[in-house]
C-alpha cells in the first residue's frame, strides 16, 4: 500500500481516538486523501464553541508536502474570520507554505494533520488583531478600539454563521423559522444497503454538531446576552485597517435579538428529535431491524449487569421500545450523590451509532456536567461507540468523580463549572451545598 496513505490513516485513527474533545476528523473510505475536520472555537475567545470546518488534501508525496487546507466557514465567501483566515478559504501558516515563517517554521515531515490543525486552532485567540502582520504590538488607544470591535464582531458572526447557520441546513431550517412540510431533509432508511454512498452528501459532523450544541447552548446564550450589553441593533460592524472593502472583510450589522431567536428555534427542533426517533424505533422493532436487535440484546446483557453489579441501579425500556432505555441511579454511599435517586432517559437513533444517543436526566441536579435541561456531557470510550454500556459506564463515571480535571470544553453548566473550578474555596463549598440540595430533593421529585 502506498506509504502515504498509511501515514495518513493512522493520523486520522490517531486524532478520532483522541481525548481532545475540540477535533473532528472524517474522510470517506473510498477517498482518504480528501478530509474534513472541524474545529471548536476555544473557551474565553471570541471564537468560543464555534464549529469551524476546514477541506484539507493530502498529495501523493505527503508527508514531504504539506496538505493543503481551506477553510469552508466563510459564509459563501463574504467573511473573513481571522487575519490568517480569509474569506476565499486560504489559510495562512507558516507550516502550510502559505506564509513566511522565521526558520525552523517551515513545513517537516515530522509534523502532521493534529500539529496543522491545532495551528489553526491557536489563531482563534482572545485577542485576534494581534495576528495581522504589523500589528502584532499595536497597543494605542486607536488600535485598543479595534480590538474591542473585532472581538465584538467574530462573536457575533461565530454565533451566525458557525453555529446557527450550520445547525439550520442540518435541521432544514430557514433563517425565519421551522422549514415547509416536506423540506427537511430525510437521512433515509438504516437498513438500505443500495445506497451509492459517492451520490450522498457527505456530512460527517451532523450528529457531533447538534449534540454539542446541547451541549454549549447555555453559553451561546450567555454570549447573546454579552453581546446585546455591548451592541446595539442594526449597529454597523466596524472595519479593521487590514480588511479589504467589499471583499476579504467581515462585514454586516449585529442583530443579537435575532440570533437568539434563532438558537432557541434549533433547540427546539433538536429536543424534538428523540421523540421521533422513538416512533421510528417502534417501526424499526417490528421489522426486526439489525440495530433494533442489536439494541434488544445491549439493553438485556445490562439488566444482568445491573443485576450482578454492587449498587441496586436499574434500566427498562420504555414502552418495551429498544430505541428509549430509562436508567436509575443510585447514588453511591460516601459520594456527594448519597442518598439520591435519578432517573435518566438514553434516546437512541435508527442510526445507532453513527448517530450517538441523547442522554438526558429526567431528574433535576446541579452538576457542572448536566446542562440546566438535563443534557449529559460525557465522552464514551471512542472505540466502543456502539457499545451502550460503554456510555453507561461513562456516564456514571462523571458522577462519582470527587476531583473531575478542569476541561473548558465540557462547560455544559456555565453556573456550576464557575462556581466549583473559577472561584476559591467558598464557592466550591457551594457548588456541593447545590449538589447535596438537589440529591435531596431528588428523592421527593422521583416517579413513583
Amino acid at each position: 500500500m502506498d506509504q502515504s496513505i498509511i501515514r495518513i490513516s493512522k493520523e486520522l485513527s490517531d486524532i478520532q481516538k483522541s481525548s481532545d474533545l475540540s477535533l473532528a476528523v472524517a474522510c470517506r473510505d473510498i477517498d482518504v486523501r480528501n478530509v474534513k475536520a472541524l474545529i471548536m472555537g476555544p473557551h474565553e475567545t471570541p471564537y468560543e464553541f464555534g464549529l469551524f470546518e476546514f477541506a484539507i488534501r493530502f498529495h501523493k508525496d505527503y508527508p514531504s508536502k504539506s496538505p493543503t487546507v481551506h477553510c469552508v466557514t466563510t459564509n459563501g465567501g463574504r467573511c473573513r474570520f481571522n487575519p490568517n483566515i480569509y474569506s476565499s478559504g486560504k489559510v495562512c501558516l507558516s507550516i502550510l507554505g502559505t506564509w513566511r515563517g522565521e526558520r525552523g517554521e517551515e513545513w517537516s515531515s515530522a509534523q502532521g494533520l493534529e500539529s496543522i490543525l491545532l495551528s489553526i486552532q491557536s489563531l482563534l485567540s482572545s485577542n485576534p488583531y494581534e495576528n495581522e502582520p504589523g500589528f502584532e504590538d499595536a497597543n494605542d488607544e486607536s488600535d485598543k478600539k479595534s480590538q474591542k470591535e473585532y472581538v465584538q464582531k467574530i462573536r457575533h458572526e461565530t454565533l451566525r454563521i458557525s453555529v446557527i447557520q450550520r445547525l439550520e441546513g442540518y435541521l432544514g431550517l430557514t433563517a425565519h423559522g421551522p422549514p415547509h412540510v416536506g423540506e427537511e431533509a430525510s437521512d433515509g432508511d438504516p437498513d438500505d444497503d443500495d445506497i451509492d454512498e459517492s451520490s450522498v452528501p457527505f456530512e460527517p459532523f451532523k450528529d457531533l454538531c447538534k449534540r454539542r450544541f446541547l451541549w454549549y447552548y447555555e453559553s451561546y446564550l450567555a454570549a447573546v446576552q454579552k453581546g446585546k450589553s455591548e451592541t446595539k441593533v442594526g449597529q454597523i460592524f466596524a472595519r479593521m485597517p487590514f480588511e479589504s472593502p467589499g471583499s476579504n472583510s467581515m462585514d454586516g450589522k449585529f442583530n443579537y435579538t435575532e440570533l437568539e431567536r434563532r438558537l432557541n428555534i434549533i433547540k427546539t427542533a433538536i429536543d424534538a428529535e428523540p421523540q421521533k426517533w422513538a416512533e421510528e424505533g417502534l417501526a424499526s422493532k417490528a421489522r426486526e431491524s439489525t440495530v433494533a436487535v442489536n439494541l434488544q440484546h445491549q439493553f438485556e446483557q445490562v439488566v444482568e449487569a445491573f443485576k450482578r453489579g454492587d449498587m441496586p441501579h436499574n434500566v427498562f425500556l420504555e414502552n418495551d421500545n429498544p430505541f428509549v432505555w430509562v436508567i436509575t441511579y443510585f447514588g453511591r454511599p460516601m459520594t456527594n450523590l448519597d442518598g439520591g435517586l435519578f432517573r435518566i432517559k438514553m434516546n437512541f437513533s435508527p442510526r445507532f451509532p453513527e448517530e450517538q444517543p441523547r442522554v438526558k436526566f429526567e431528574t433535576k441536579i446541579f452538576h457542572h456536567h448536566i446542562a440546566s435541561d438535563g443534557t449529559a456531557c460525557y465522552s464514551p470510550n471512542p472505540l466502543k461507540r456502539e457499545d451502550v454500556r460503554s456510555h453507561i459506564e461513562a456516564i456514571f463515571s462523571f458522577l462519582e468523580d470527587d476531583e473531575p480535571a478542569y476541561d473548558p470544553r465540557k462547560i455544559v453548566n456555565p453556573e456550576a463549572s464557575k462556581m466549583y473550578w473559577g472561584g476559591g474555596a467558598d464557592d466550591k463549598k457551594k457548588y456541593n451545598r447545590r449538589l447535596r440540595r438537589s440529591v435531596q430533593q431528588s428523592m421527593e421529585d422521583f416517579p413513583e
